[in-house]
């Protein structure tokens, strides 16, 4: 990769981030995908297990790539109160989100590649006032001026070597999960993942299976009624577009080998009907990529890590491939 870098924004700096940043420089994304993280450049010298990294500060995005090699570059913007490792501070949260709007603000105009987000915690933030549910939905608000090349999103997608899941609902309680789906949602949704999946991953006729929300994708009514009003409607929609879907299929009968070879994508009704199965498949591999923004914008598939922030035991396998996953979409997309 011997174009533009990657922006990632450190997430919460109390967190894990800090440290997997570190380590994810010293353990070098295949293909020479190069990155500069924006943050505090004191609070990524002082990560435990990421200490011994040597980081460098840059004035701009583009001074990244010649320094890269030698060092972590970092676009400094210090936070106005110190940080203990593990333990959350809603003084944090100005400088937090300061750093991922900068971080977009980078890959909208161009002097990045694309976005990779550390993880933060909603709680903090929520605390100081942040207004959305997550990243994506921020992310989504943030480049909501700007145009897409076909249906926009946010959809969520987490995927892994075998296996792309997507969500048509996301942080809902279970309890709200049948309310919040409707067929024009599912339609939408269902068009971003397909456009995705040609521009992005380089399907050409991309298959999407469509997961019931009911056991046994309600027994034709027995169980539940979501799939004959909302789901077996739109993914006929779905086909009525063009796009090769199938469904509403039980959801414990998607994910075993032979099934997987039958589809691209699936589309889930709710958070953990996707993740479950993913993260059986690929713990520590799994990469949370945002379809339908103008922006490139991935991240790891895990959270900030409290409980064993400070103790330089983190991993930064997640984080990692999603380094690589962006750089390689954002080549996809001629961006690099």
């Amino acid at each position: 990769m011997s174009g533009r870098p990657l922006a990632l924004s450190l997430g919460d700096p109390a967190g894990i981030g800090p440290e997997i940043v570190s380590k994810a420089w010293r353990m070098k994304p295949v293909d020479g995908a190069r990155f500069f993280a924006v943050g505090d450049i004191d609070v990524i010298r002082s990560a435990p297990g990421g200490s011994g990294t040597p980081v460098v500060e840059i004035a701009r995005a583009g001074d990244a790539t010649a320094v890269f090699d030698q060092a972590l570059p970092v676009l400094n913007r210090p936070l106005k109160t110190p940080v203990v490792f593990g333990r959350i501070d809603p003084a944090h949260a100005s400088g937090t989100i300061a750093w991922i709007e900068e971080a977009a603000a980078l890959a909208l105009s161009g002097e990045a590649c694309g976005l990779v987000t550390a993880p933060i915690n909603k709680a903090t933030l929520y605390a100081a006032g942040f207004p959305h549910p997550g990243h994506t939905e921020f992310l989504a608000a943030l480049t909501a001026h700007v145009a897409v090349p076909g249906p926009r999103g946010p959809v969520m997608m987490l995927a892994t070597e075998g296996l792309r899941v997507c969500l048509a609902t996301i942080h809902k309680p279970l309890a709200q999960v049948s309310s919040s789906l409707s067929i024009e949602g599912l339609v939408a949704a269902g068009l971003v993942i397909g456009n995705a999946l040609r521009r992005d991953f380089g399907v050409e006729a991309p298959r999407l299976a469509v997961a019931g929300l009911n056991p046994h994708a309600g027994e034709a009514g027995a169980m539940g009624h979501e799939e004959i009003d909302i789901i077996a409607p739109a993914v006929a929609a779905l086909r009525n577009h063009g796009l090769d879907a199938s469904g509403p299929a039980p959801a414990d009968s998607l994910f075993h080998p032979a099934a997987r070879q039958r589809f691209d994508a699936v589309l889930c009704m709710y958070h953990d009907q996707g993740l479950i199965p993913l993260k059986m498949l690929d713990f520590w591999g799994g990469v949370n990529i945002t379809l339908g923004l103008p922006i490139v914008r991935t991240s790891p598939d895990h959270g900030t890590g409290f409980d064993i922030a400070g103790q330089g035991i983190a991993r930064a396998d997640s984080l990692i491939k999603a380094i690589e996953m962006a750089a390689l979409i954002a080549k996809r997309r001629g961006r690099d």
